[in-house]
Parts: structure tokens; C-alpha cells; sequence
């Protein structure tokens, strides 16, 4: 066993060498930027492999939702007149809302803008029966039907009694639902000081202060109502919806601090996140530059993305530029949306991925040790999805052959000039993993065949049957919801990991690292990404034909690692803070 004097004096040499590390990175990025940028995703991507789409005969997944009784239909309350939010579309949250080992659902709707609180805007909650089929325990389940215009949501375990809390982003004020741990929700946005009225969007649950007590951060999209509506053209001269640019309104989003007792205090400004916001849309936090400390993605819509730096002092640092993340290979802003990351060329650090408007190419930011290269290109990521506007999506082994795929929901914002069906509907985009962080299109689109083609927005991953494979729950703009049950055949084998510290909370960004064959791999515990969503906080491991892992180091939020061994294929774990090996 390492001694506690010990594990503190290593976790603060590993800090200050990292600090150290970064400082003199910057250094350099400020007197090459304009060669880095310069040098940004040139490779041609008809030069790298893995960027022409696979035709296969067998479908990766079935659309599934009426047969296993998701009913949800969003609304978006359109009527004719392209009210600015109504394009936004909404989000879905899946998660284990009574620790029962069964990942339920939360859909959250949209409605009408002029008649907010309504039943008919009621989010919905579905209970899982363990086969993977939903009941609809809205009714039963206390204040978990908010009424809001609703657009995002974030799970987390905010009071660490172990049961997973849901923040609802809305177009008006925010909602704080507590998970009362046996299947019902209570209001407590008014005693725990939330409930932001802004237009708040995608939300993030994380520990930023280390104190052990999940804080919150939520991107704003615009400063807009109802008064500042315009008329912008689209095809034929017919009015379509504005891009977020035309009203020249940013809001500033928002960063909260966990006091651990209920309540939350803004640490915006004092943090320095009022230095520079634009219309944000997606978040992840992620640790970018290895040093402890939990860091913040933000990816804007039309205007530079923020990367912001935690300096482990209660501030932040706004590092977009100087890493290489604001803008893409060409040094423009896109549209970006969602946004995920993960370690997807297995070299231990995690890159991110924004994607973006139909036109522009997703933006995968390859991590360099701390700063970011535009490596869309020699992903295969620069044209097979271009054709589309994405927004829900994420990095997951949907084949369970060891390397992450990548899945995106589609759907335009500017209408087809068409005469009848949906014009805004798209096919959405799998794309199979190759390794070395490169990717190839799967046909059929989507990697489905006979599903109808709708306007997508949100998307949440999970092994909802519990058959070893990942589905996928899209939130579809005034259609109804999408189920798509993995159907492979040929998966190879998972392990399903919960992480819990020791009270028995999840672990929110813990990572976990372990050998398949000569390769080192690490998966992090993260709810936060894709669009407007969240993901539950159990791990999902694809093992290919390997038959177990023999030892898996375990990096708890709190600095501490542990050695847990012998976990075998079809395995579904719980691994508890304090119960493993310390790492000598």
C-alpha cells in the first residue's frame, strides 16, 4: 500500500511537472501559432485510408422504439411561423434512475413557446423492465415532468446519496430535479439557488473544485425572445430560420459551484468565464492537459469555441487559441454542435470532436500533449459527413472489436426547397473505427435499412437489453422518437464497469486504463457530450476476441489509483473506491 504522505507528494510533484510542461508549451504555441495554423489538417484526405464508405449487407441496428413502447413525439410548436428555438430540437438522457441495473430513459420536450407550462410540453421518463422494454412512469414519478420549453439535460449524483439527479436546461428557467431513489423527482431548483432564465442548452455535472461534490456548468445559446424575431430568407425567398449570428446576442454561460449542502452559488465572473462566451451550444470537460484538474470544453455555434484551462485557484483560462481549438485547420469558426471526447488514437491524452453545419467538415482536434491539431482529414472525417448538418453523437464501440466508433444524428436548419415530407430531415452517420484514430463510412447510412429519415437532434448511448451491444436514443424535431437496438451479430466480447467511490456515488470522470494485446487503452466515465444529452455513467469496455482483462488501473477523481484484476468477457462489475489494489 502506497502511504497517504506519499500518494500527496507524487500527486503534487505530477502537478507542478505538468504546469511546467504546459508553461513551456505555451511559449512555443505563441511564437509558432501562425505556422501550427498554418499546418492544420493539410493532409489530403483521399490520401488517408478509411475514408470511403463500407457497403454491408447487415444492418448494425433496428428501429425499435414502438415495440418497446416509447411513444414520445417531440414538438417543437412550430405553426408556420420559424420561431427562432423551435429548429433547436431537444435532448435525452439515459441513466439508471433506481439503481436497479436497468438504464431507463428521459426524453425531454420542447412544445410551444407561447404557452409555456403546459401538460402538453411535459418532459417524459420511462422505466426499463430489464428486457429493454419502457413504461412511460411519468405520472408516478413526482416533478420529473417539467413543463419548461425544454432543450437539454445532465445527470449526476449532486447530494452523494448514490442516486443519479437530472438539470434541465430550458428556452426560460433551468430546473434541479433530486432523484428521491425510488423512482421519483422533486423540484429543488428554488432552495438550491439555480434556475438560470436564460436559453440555457447542453449542461455538464463535474467536480471542478475537487472538493467531492459534483458542481455544474451550462452553456447559453442566445440572448433572444419572442420581440427580436426576423424574417430570413430561404429557398424560394420562403422565411426559414435565422442563423444565431443575425441577432448579434451571445449569451455568457454559466459555471456553479456545489456548496454541499444543496445549494450552488455562480461562480461565473470571479471563475473568468464572462471574459469570452459566443453561442454555445455543446460541452464536455475533459482534463486536456494531464495536470488533475478538470478542464471545460465549450463549442460555439458560428463563433470561436472556448477551451477553458482550470488553474486550480477557483479560475479559469480561456486556451482556445493558444491550444489550437477555436477554430478550424483554416482558422475559421463553424457552426459547432455537439461534442465528444475520448482517446481515440490510443496515445493516452483525449482529443475532441465538434461537428458542425452540412458544407463544413467535422473538426477532430487531435491532442498533442496538451495542445491540439486539426487532424479532420487523416481522420476519414473530413467528407463522408459533410453532405449534413450533425448534431447528437459520440465515440462508442458499437461492434465491440476494441476500437470506438462514432455515431451522428443529422438534420438541417435551413430547409429543402421540396414539396412534400419533412425538409429538414437527414439520414444520420456511423462510421467505423479503425484505429490509430482513423474512420470509414458504414452503409447503409446510419447502419440501418427501411427507418424513416427525420430531423434528429439529441442522441444518448447505452446497452439498454443488456445484451453486451450499444443502442442509441435520437430525439427527433416533431417526429417521434428513434430506438435503435444493436443487431450485430459478430460483436465481440464488452465488460460493463459502474464506478462508484467510496460512498457509493458515481464516479464522474474517473478514467480506466488496460492492455488488449499490445495496446493500451483508456475510457473515461463521462455523461456530459453529444448534443443537449447525457449518457449513463456505466463504462461499456469491447474486448474483441480477447477473453478477459487481467488488470485495470482505475484513476479516481480524486487523484487516487487502484489495480482491479481478473475481469472477464460478458462480465458486468461494479468496482468500488478503496476495494482494489493500490498502485505501488
Amino acid at each position: 500500500m502506497v502511504a497517504g504522505s506519499m500518494q500527496v507528494f507524487a500527486s503534487r510533484h505530477r502537478r507542478l511537472s505538468n504546469r511546467s510542461r504546459r508553461m513551456r508549451i505555451e511559449r512555443y504555441l505563441i511564437v509558432m501559432s501562425p505556422i501550427l495554423f498554418s499546418c492544420c489538417s493539410t493532409e489530403p484526405e483521399q490520401q488517408q485510408a478509411g475514408s470511403d464508405p463500407q457497403v454491408s449487407n447487415t444492418p448494425w441496428f433496428v428501429e425499435a422504439a414502438s415495440q418497446r413502447g416509447l411513444d414520445f413525439i417531440h414538438q417543437s410548436g412550430h405553426d408556420g411561423k420559424p420561431e427562432f428555438p423551435e429548429i433547436i430540437g431537444s435532448g435525452v438522457a439515459i441513466l439508471d434512475m433506481e439503481n436497479d441495473g436497468d438504464l431507463d430513459i428521459y426524453v425531454v420536450q420542447s412544445g410551444n413557446l407561447h404557452a409555456i407550462g403546459a401538460k402538453s410540453n411535459a418532459n417524459v421518463i420511462y422505466r426499463n423492465d430489464g428486457s429493454g422494454r419502457f413504461t412511460d412512469v411519468t405520472s408516478t414519478a413526482g416533478d420529473a415532468g417539467d413543463c419548461g420549453y425544454g432543450m437539454g439535460v445532465a445527470a449526476g449524483d449532486i447530494d452523494r446519496d448514490g442516486d443519479v439527479d437530472l438539470y434541465v436546461t430550458n428556452f426560460g428557467p433551468d430546473v434541479l430535479l433530486r432523484n428521491n431513489g425510488d423512482g421519483s423527482f422533486t423540484d429543488i431548483t428554488e432552495e438550491s439557488a439555480l434556475g438560470h432564465e436564460g436559453w440555457g442548452a447542453s449542461a455538464a455535472f463535474l467536480d471542478w473544485n475537487h472538493d467531492g461534490h459534483l458542481d455544474l456548468a451550462v452553456t447559453n445559446y442566445v440572448d433572444w425572445n419572442p420581440a427580436m424575431h426576423m424574417d430570413c430568407p430561404g429557398p424560394g425567398g420562403r422565411p426559414d430560420y435565422c442563423a444565431p449570428n443575425a441577432f448579434k446576442a451571445p449569451a455568457p454561460d454559466v459555471l456553479y459551484r456545489n456548496n454541499g449542502d444543496g445549494t450552488f452559488v455562480d461562480v461565473s465572473l470571479t471563475a473568468g468565464w464572462r471574459a469570452v462566451f459566443g453561442n454555445g451550444l455543446g460541452i464536455v470537460p475533459l482534463d486536456y492537459d494531464e495536470d488533475g484538474l478538470t478542464d471545460v470544453f465549450i463549442a460555439n455555434d458560428q463563433l470561436r469555441n472556448q477551451l477553458w484551462r482550470n488553474q486550480g485557484d477557483g479560475t479559469f483560462v480561456d486556451q482556445s487559441m493558444v491550444c489550437g481549438v477555436a477554430v478550424d485547420g483554416h482558422g475559421e469558426p463553424k457552426a459547432g454542435m455537439g461534442v465528444d471526447a475520448a482517446d481515440v488514437d490510443d496515445d493516452g491524452d483525449l482529443d475532441l470532436l465538434v461537428v458542425n453545419l452540412s458544407a463544413q467538415s467535422d473538426s477532430f482536434f487531435r491532442n498533442e500533449g496538451g495542445w491540439f491539431i486539426d487532424g479532420t482529414g487523416a481522420a476519414g472525417l473530413g467528407s463522408f459527413s459533410r453532405p449534413y448538418t450533425r448534431f447528437g453523437m459520440g465515440f462508442h464501440d458499437f461492434n465491440n472489436d476494441g476500437y470506438l466508433d462514432l455515431y451522428m444524428a443529422n438534420g438541417r436548419v435551413l430547409r429543402r426547397d421540396v414539396v412534400a415530407g419533412d425538409p429538414y430531415a437527414e439520414v444520420n452517420v456511423l462510421m467505423k473505427g479503425l484505429g490509430k484514430g482513423r474512420f470509414e463510412g458504414v452503409m447503409p447510412p446510419g447502419g440501418l435499412v427501411d427507418s424513416p429519415v427525420y430531423t434528429s437532434r439529441g442522441a444518448a448511448f447505452g446497452d439498454l437489453d443488456g445484451d453486451g451491444g450499444l443502442d442509441v436514443v435520437i430525439i427527433n424535431r416533431d417526429a417521434p422518437l428513434s430506438l435503435l437496438m444493436n443487431t450485430l451479430d459478430d460483436r465481440g466480447g464488452f465488460i460493463s464497469i459502474d464506478l462508484v467511490d467510496s460512498d457509493g456515488a458515481p464516479a464522474e470522470l474517473a478514467t480506466v486504463t488496460y492492455q488488449l494485446g499490445d495496446r493500451k487503452i483508456r475510457r473515461e466515465v463521462r455523461t456530459a457530450s453529444s448534443y443537449l444529452s447525457a449518457n449513463p455513467h456505466r463504462l461499456h469496455l469491447g474486448l474483441g476476441d480477447y477473453p478477459a482483462i487481467r488488470e485495470v488501473k482505475v484513476h479516481w477523481p480524486n487523484g487516487e489509483m487502484e489495480l482491479f484484476g481478473d475481469l472477464e468477457s460478458g462480465s458486468s462489475v461494479r468496482l468500488e473506491q478503496g476495494q482494489g489494489l493500490s498502485e505501488r
